[in-house]
């Protein structure tokens, strides 16, 4: 069973229905010892990373995402959360991965958000199974994850090249959101279902 953080800041229906297409099974939960008997977790997210951060500390579940030993995915502020800091709203967040989340850059040729479909290079995980280096899947974001030792792909955005895949141990985090990302997005998320 795949348990999916139920903490406000879900994009849910999109990962649903991707779980849904690959025949998985999901309970959308906040109870610490559903979390951890679940075969795999899920830490979706769209908004705002300082209240995503508030939101997983109201419901105690910081320590628990960090104790798990199934294998978790983080997706978009899934994935910033599971950093050391965020500058949206200056927060400590779950500190797995070792990098920080910083805004883009305000430019003349570069829109925030980066919104929409980009390259993955630099692939280096067994989330990216059978995944081409410089294949496409879908970005809508104004903040990154620096570069780290846990970077797993990069993708560039203006000047700026960024964390699109962290892995740390049994924890990965798609800056991208593979639920709307196509047949590649499919086959990330069908790794993750056989890590």
């Amino acid at each position: 069973m795949i348990a999916i953080v139920d903490y406000k800041m879900g994009n849910l229906r999109s990962v649903e229905n991707a779980l849904h297409r690959l025949g998985a099974e999901w309970q959308l939960t906040a109870d610490p010892q559903a979390l951890r008997s679940a075969d795999r977790v899920l830490l979706p997210g769209v908004g705002h990373c300082g209240e995503a951060m508030a939101h997983l500390r109201e419901r105690g579940l910081t320590e628990v995402i960090r104790t798990l030993r199934r294998p978790v995915l983080g997706i978009c502020v899934g994935l910033q959360a599971m950093c050391r800091h965020s500058e949206e709203g200056d927060v400590d967040c779950l500190n797995i991965f070792d990098a920080h989340v910083k805004r883009f850059p305000v430019a003349e040729d570069l829109k925030v958000p980066h919104m929409g479909w980009n390259t993955l290079g630099n692939l280096e995980s067994k989330l990216l199974k059978d995944i081409p280096s410089g294949s496409y899947v879908y970005f809508v974001h104004s903040y990154y994850a620096t570069l780290c030792p846990d970077t797993a792909a990069t993708t560039r955005y203006g000047d700026v090249m960024f964390s699109s895949v962290l892995k740390y141990e049994n924890f990965y985090g798609t800056q991208f959101h593979p639920e709307k990302s196509g047949d590649v997005g499919e086959r990330i998320l069908a790794n993750f279902l056989s890590l």
